[in-house]
């Protein structure tokens, strides 16, 4: 188990369960910067996600997978590929991420490649993150926002036990842009709270 006081100890740890293999993405491979640029660049995760950096090319998804990199070096976000426990094909992604050690909280996002959507990636890779933040970063609250309107990605997080818990007004950029804002939907969950079944076979 990662202490709080020495959040480097728990910076590439590798997950296993839910029928999935979590591990740090690899900037160094190039499997891994094709898949995060295709990630980054899929249009329905466009649709609801607008990045502070763009990831438009090869090096600016290295780029971005190398300052992930980093930010797993010193605790503050973990990021995870998510890929079947029987294969290293990749099916998608998701971070632990904005972690305060000192109030026991961090918020998490994700995404799924087009072709593995469908298959209750998402949720099965959230439960096993979440379980990890609660059990292995001794964290006390995990949060999620996504886009109102999003209902898939809100489905997913009630399915996970992250309760919604109000509408957040002007909480993140409007689609492909920096200079206009959109409300958000806020669902938490705590490390108190009953442990959510795995849910329906399908889903995102």
């Amino acid at each position: 188990m990662a202490s709080l006081r020495d959040p480097s100890s728990a910076a590439h740890p590798e997950l296993h369960g839910h029928g999935l293999r979590l591990r740090p993405w690899d900037a160094t491979s190039g499997a891994d910067v094709e898949a995060w640029l295709r990630g980054m660049r899929d249009p329905e995760f466009r649709r609801w996600n607008t990045p502070v950096r763009p990831v438009t090319d090869l090096t600016s998804a290295r780029d971005s997978l190398l300052a992930r990199g980093q930010s797993a070096m010193e605790g503050t976000s973990m990021s995870f590929r998510v890929a079947d426990a029987h294969g290293d094909t990749p099916l998608g992604h998701i971070g632990v991420n904005e972690i305060k050690y000192h109030l026991k909280v961090a918020r998490v996002g994700y995404w799924v490649l087009p072709e593995a959507r469908g298959q209750g990636v998402a949720t099965r890779a959230l439960l096993l993150a979440a379980r990890w933040a609660f059990d292995g970063l001794g964290l006390h609250r995990l949060e999620l926002d996504h886009a109102v309107g999003h209902d898939v990605s809100c489905r997913i997080a009630e399915r996970c036990g992250f309760a919604y818990e109000g509408t957040l007004r002007g909480a993140i950029f409007q689609e492909d842009r920096h200079d206009a804002f959109r409300d958000a939907h806020l669902h938490a969950r705590l490390a108190t709270d009953p442990e959510p079944g795995e849910g329906p076979a399908h889903g995102a």
